[in-house]
C-alpha cells in the first residue's frame, strides 16, 4: 500500500521523520541537594514584610527567605540556616534556605470551623497566659482555650494575673489549682522577680487579650524593649491592638521573651478530645476501660471516669477540669 499523502504539503504521513522537532535538551536531574549543614544558624526574632531579623552569635541581622523554600512559612522563635552577608552591616542583606526541625510548635485556627492551621512561635518552653484581673475583665473561656493548645504543643503553660491591684486574684487561682498550672500576679510597681525566676534561660511567649498588659510586662522585663502600651475601651471593655507582630526578645538574665499581638479569638479545630487527654496523666489510662466511642462526657454512658470517681482512685475536681476544657475545644471561640 502506497504511503497517504498531505495533499496541502506534499508531505507523506507515513514518513514519521518527516514530523520531527528537534527537542530541547533538559538539565539530567540529580539526586544530590544542596548541603547546609555547614552554615551557622541564627534565630527568627522579628518579622516584617517579608524581612526576617535574626539573632547570629551577638548580633542581628536581616535575611530574606530563598525561593527553594516555596511557601514553607518562616515564624518567629525558628532556628534557620543563613548564609549570603551575615555581617549584619547597614543595607546587608542574608539569606535563609533552610529552617531547622522545630521542638514545639504553638498553633490556632482562626475559628474551630477553620480547617487551616496557623504556627504563632516555634521552639517555646512555656507560655505565659497573660489575663489582667480587671480591665478588661478576665474570661475563662479564652483561658481555658490557650491551655488546651499548649497541652496541644506540648509547651508548659503558666497563668499570669496582672493588675492585681484592681481585684483579687483568688477566685482564678481555685480555680486552675486542680490543673497544677503555676499562677504568678503582678500588679504595677510590684517586685518582678517571682516572674524573672520562672523567665530565666527559657523561651516564653505571652498570649493574651489586647489591653491585657503584655507589653507592658515586656517593657519592665527588658529595659529599652520599647512596646507599644494601649488602653481599654470603657464602652466596649476590650483593649486597643498595639502590638501587631510578635517580637522575641533576649531577657538580661538569660533566656528568651516573645510578646505577641492580643488575640479576639483562639480557635482549636487542629485539636481532638485524645489529645487534651494526653494532658490529664492521672485520667488517661482509665480510659482504656470505657467502652469503644466513648467522648468522656457527662452524657457518655458507661464512661470509666465517672466509675473511677465513684471509686474515689481519681479527684472529681480533675474530672470536671478536663470536661470543662474539651468543651472549651468545642464551644465558638468568639463567645470565649
Amino acid at each position: 500500500m502506497s504511503p497517504r499523502r498531505l495533499a496541502s504539503s506534499g508531505i507523506d504521513t507515513d514518513d514519521y521523520s518527516a514530523f520531527d522537532r528537534p527537542r530541547r535538551r533538559s538539565r539530567p536531574r540529580t539526586k544530590n541537594r544542596p548541603d547546609y549543614s555547614e552554615l551557622p544558624i541564627g534565630q527568627v526574632t522579628a518579622i516584617d514584610r517579608g524581612r526576617y531579623t535574626c539573632r547570629l552569635d551577638d548580633h542581628d541581622l536581616v535575611a530574606m527567605k530563598a525561593r527553594s523554600l516555596g511557601r514553607k512559612a518562616v515564624i518567629v522563635g525558628d532556628r534557620v540556616r543563613l548564609d549570603g552577608d551575615t555581617s549584619g552591616a547597614e543595607g546587608s542583606l542574608a539569606r535563609i534556605p533552610q529552617v531547622e526541625r522545630r521542638r514545639t510548635v504553638l498553633r490556632r485556627t482562626a475559628d474551630d470551623t477553620d480547617p487551616h492551621e496557623r504556627a504563632i512561635v516555634a521552639n517555646a518552653d512555656q507560655i505565659f497566659i497573660v489575663t489582667a484581673l480587671a480591665q478588661p475583665e478576665p474570661r475563662v473561656g479564652m483561658i481555658d482555650r490557650v491551655l488546651v493548645a499548649a497541652y496541644d504543643a506540648g509547651v508548659d503553660p503558666v497563668l499570669c494575673l496582672t493588675k492585681a491591684d484592681l481585684a483579687d486574684p483568688d477566685e482564678l487561682m481555685k480555680l486552675y489549682g486542680s490543673l497544677d498550672v503555676p499562677v504568678v500576679t503582678t500588679r504595677p510597681g510590684a517586685d518582678l522577680d517571682p516572674v524573672r525566676d520562672m523567665l530565666t534561660d527559657r523561651t516564653t511567649v505571652l498570649v493574651g487579650h489586647s489591653g491585657v498588659g503584655k507589653s507592658t510586662l515586656m517593657n519592665a522585663l527588658v529595659p529599652g524593649a520599647g512596646r507599644i502600651t494601649g488602653h481599654v475601651n470603657d464602652a466596649t471593655g476590650r483593649g486597643r491592638h498595639t502590638s501587631t507582630s510578635a517580637q522575641a526578645l533576649e531577657l538580661p538574665g538569660g533566656g528568651w521573651i516573645i510578646d505577641t499581638p492580643g488575640v479576639r479569638s483562639f480557635g482549636l479545630s487542629h485539636v481532638t478530645a485524645d489529645r487534651i487527654l494526653a494532658a490529664f496523666g492521672d485520667l488517661e489510662p482509665i480510659t482504656a476501660q470505657c467502652p469503644r466511642g466513648c467522648e468522656h462526657l457527662t452524657s457518655s454512658p458507661e464512661c470509666a471516669l465517672d466509675r473511677a470517681v465513684e471509686h474515689g482512685l481519681i479527684r472529681p475536681i480533675r474530672l470536671e477540669s478536663f470536661r470543662r476544657l474539651d468543651a472549651a475545644r468545642q464551644a465558638n471561640p468568639s463567645n470565649s
